[in-house]
């Protein structure tokens, strides 16, 4: 049985880079199982190629990364995969496209089923409570060609929780959303950490997407740059220093808002 304080991402002194480009220079993080982390920062900072490692996609120059006690490595790399749910931001979908939202959600069940192997009706069972979960049951034959941003991402959600995952990844989730969709967004990965507590790690770049969090992280030019709870390091010197530019936080119905 997994101890609630189990360590499941640990990377050490981590360097990646592409190309003349270096992406991360020398990253420290451990997460424990449960945990809500919000990683933040500007364009550029790292964060996805972050997100990448822990997907077991990324190439390490030097450091180490162990992702639910597996070592970064080829040969762990599916088995990495099929336990990561990643959820990436909205997609334009040619809206001629004939799959449905319930076929893109069970697209997240072929990763454990593995080659050759049909959907059973436990397989169908859970597509079914995970597009129940996130609110499309109504739109579940809908082409996801003819749905909002808000709708479409509420399917990729759907789709990564079908692979029953225990580390949830979300990167800019909300970038290009309406303010209704991104709010909406934001309190059902929120109410879905609560129900399920996967061990979430949140990406953003804007700080009014950032949802409420264990433990924030900060990044920029490659670096972790500082890390804690939300009221130790969202503070208007810490980020105005993090973004290059002045920023002020005001607290405006039990969110953190950003004036400028």
């Amino acid at each position: 049985m997994a101890r609630a304080d189990e360590v499941v991402i640990e990377i050490e002194d981590a360097v990646v880079s592409y190309r003349e480009d270096v992406a991360l220079r020398g990253v420290s993080l451990t997460v424990r199982r449960g945990e809500f982390v919000g990683i933040i920062g500007p364009n550029g900072a790292g964060k996805t190629t972050l997100l990448t490692l822990v997907n077991g996609l990324g190439r390490l120059l030097s450091g180490r990364v162990r992702v639910l006690g597996k070592p970064l490595a080829p040969r762990n790399a599916h088995h990495i995969r099929t336990r990561v749910g990643y959820v990436a931001q909205v997609q334009d979908i040619d809206p001629r496209m004939p799959i449905t939202v319930r076929e893109v959600v069970m697209i997240g069940r072929y990763g454990r089923l593995g080659p050759f192997h049909r959907p059973t009706q436990a397989d169908r069972d859970v597509v079914e409570r995970m597009i129940e979960l996130v609110g499309m049951s109504p739109l579940a034959d809908r082409p996801i060609g003819h749905l909002s941003g808000g709708e479409q991402q509420r399917t990729a959600i759907a789709r990564a929780l079908a692979q029953e995952p225990d580390i949830f990844l979300l990167d800019e989730p909300t970038a290009f959303l309406d303010w209704r969709a991104q709010r909406e967004i934001l309190d059902l990965v929120q109410e879905i950490h609560r129900r399920q507590r996967l061990t979430t790690l949140f990406v953003t770049h804007d700080l009014n997407a950032l949802p409420r969090c264990d433990r924030v992280v900060l990044m920029k030019d490659g670096l972790i740059q500082g890390e804690g709870r939300a009221g130790a390091v969202l503070r208007n010197e810490v980020l105005s220093e993090l973004y290059g530019t002045p920023i002020t936080l005001i607290e405006h119905a039990g969110r953190q808002v950003v004036l400028s």
